[in-house]
């Protein structure tokens, strides 16, 4: 049995660790405690009738309720539910998913999985699936807090082991603020939580085909270790993950947006997050495949060891662009695009007359937008298939 002295030290032990925790309940994930109350709200949801005949299709309601309510972690939820949701996603609307490179990887270590951003939901859900799959350690996901819209959209985000990032659009300081108290958050997970965290390599999705890592992001993540910038990203274990539609989420929406920054800032309309969020679960995907990358090691940051802060966090970015983009699996639809845009059979190899006519009738789609200028949009729509292979 313990003496009196080890029972002292674990409960001092708890409390801090119990304390550093609170310091970020404003953000983080639920725990063990609010677990319970979460799954209530959501069994007692006026949307839980929808959302249960979607993941348990001929299912009553209320077994599948009282599945709900009786789940007591993350892992029950993620493993069971959480886990049928994205096999219904690739049943409904993916004819293959793939990922590759889980042999990088060692169950025993957390990582900082950097991802590509093409659709709002899938890029972390669909990878958390694939872990599971492997018998690897889900991961906690950023989530920003304009699509925290709902208690429903709270709870089973945080349920899902999300934890929210404020984009405050007041003062420096508020934003110096919210940027520290994320790397802080960050760091903890991974280093004393031994919890694998999900980050997308920009604020927000890409919608031009053009994939890169801001380099405030990595600016972001050395803010909680100051003192030595090497070692602030290599205990991170940064992992750079590629994800590859066939069939762009959300293309048309994207297009759309696009065309009409040109003439004005966007101005997103109410919903319009919840919108993507759906469309993007809904759409049809094509093959998707998920590479993860080699992890940015130590010896590769040693050798930016001489640069000014500035000049690492680019040089960074860079290295991880070096890894997501060669990765990236161009597919029929983006040399088909590059062909129609310019004008050119440069490409005309790497697909087949049916999968042209298959992209020229979505493209076809946007004839109804006729208050645009067609010519323009459509060169747009072609562009973000299209600039992927420019990369090459």
């Amino acid at each position: 049995m313990p003496n009196e002295s080890e029972l002292d030290l674990k409960h001092q032990l708890k409390d801090k660790r119990d304390m550093i925790e609170s310091k970020f309940d404003d953000i983080r994930p639920y725990n063990a405690e609010e677990f319970p109350e979460a799954m209530q709200r959501i069994a007692a949801s006026t949307s839980f009738p929808l959302l249960a005949s979607y993941v348990y299709p001929g299912e009553p309601i209320e077994e599948v309720r009282r599945r709900i309510v009786g789940y007591k972690n993350a892992y029950e939820f993620q493993s069971q539910t959480m886990f049928r949701v994205n096999e219904r996603v690739i049943e409904e609307s993916i004819t293959e998913f793939t990922c590759s490179g889980i042999e990088r990887l060692s169950r025993d270590k957390s990582y900082l999985y950097v991802s590509n951003h093409r659709d709002i939901m899938l890029d972390a859900s669909l990878l958390q699936y694939f872990l599971l799959t492997q018998d690897f350690d889900t991961t906690e996901i950023t989530f920003g807090a304009n699509l925290m819209s709902s208690q429903l959209v709270i709870d089973i985000g945080k349920c899902n082991k999300m934890f929210k990032v404020e984009r405050p659009g007041g003062s420096i300081k508020d934003f110096y603020r919210s940027s520290l108290h994320l790397s802080e958050y960050i760091r903890y997970a991974i280093q004393e939580k031994k919890q694998s965290v999900w980050i997308a390599q920009r604020n927000g999705r890409t919608k031009d085909g053009v994939d890169a890592t801001d380099q405030g992001i990595i600016k972001m993540f050395c803010m909680s270790r100051p003192d030595d910038k090497i070692q602030a990203l290599s205990e991170l274990n940064i992992v750079p993950v590629a994800v590859s539609y066939e069939w762009e989420s959300c293309d048309i929406l994207k297009a759309l947006e696009l065309y009409q920054s040109q003439y004005a800032k966007y101005i997103k309309k109410p919903g319009e997050d919840l919108n993507s969020i759906l469309t993007g679960i809904l759409q049809r995907k094509g093959r998707v495949h998920f590479e993860l990358c080699e992890p940015i090691t130590e010896e590769e940051l040693m050798k930016y060891d001489h640069l000014t802060n500035n000049e690492y966090h680019k040089a960074v970015a860079q290295l991880i662009d070096s890894r997501i983009n060669p990765a990236y699996h161009l597919w029929p639809n983006n040399y088909i695009a590059h062909d129609l845009r310019y004008g050119s059979k440069a490409f005309q190899s790497f697909y087949t007359q049916e999968e042209r006519e298959a992209f020229l009738r979505r493209l076809s789609h946007l004839d109804k937008y006729d208050d645009c200028d067609l010519d323009q949009l459509k060169d747009i729509f072609l562009s973000i298939y299209s600039n992927p292979v420019e990369r090459e």
